[in-house]
């Protein structure tokens, strides 16, 4: 995946609204109207943030009749996927590794010192 086509799949999916909207069309495929019925936006507010949903390729467009169905595509997200899941698996390793770093130290050095106990200081007497 291209790091253009990963910002505008992370800047696609970084507004609610577009989240919500995803996920109306894991359902399947939906209008317009459809799509906007659960939000207090207009129409053509609904259609900017569709529009950016194309332009990730997350949702396809497609003419049905009259009538224009937005359709989810699931591979740009699958690819995201696939980008994060890499640094995953690199700092479940390095985090694996600490583990067994702190296992094995001897037990003097892993046990954290003991906190040093506030003892009060005693009163200077004044010298004239």
């Amino acid at each position: 995946m291209s790091p253009d086509s990963l910002n505008a799949v992370f800047s696609a999916l970084a507004d609610p609204t577009r989240r919500a909207i995803l996920a109306r069309l894991t359902q399947g495929d939906a209008s317009v109207g459809e799509l906007a019925a659960p939000f207090d936006l207009s129409l053509p507010t609904v259609s900017r943030h569709i529009n950016v949903l194309e332009e990730a390729k997350l949702v396809v467009r497609e003419r049905d009749a009259q009538w224009r169905r937005c359709h989810f595509q699931r591979e740009p997200l699958m690819e995201a996927a696939e980008w994060i899941g890499r640094y995953v698996a690199f700092w479940d390793g390095r985090l694996d590794a600490l583990a067994r770093l702190v296992e094995n130290l001897p037990a003097e050095q892993a046990a954290p010192a003991a906190p040093k106990k506030n003892t009060p200081r005693k009163p200077r007497k004044e010298s004239r």
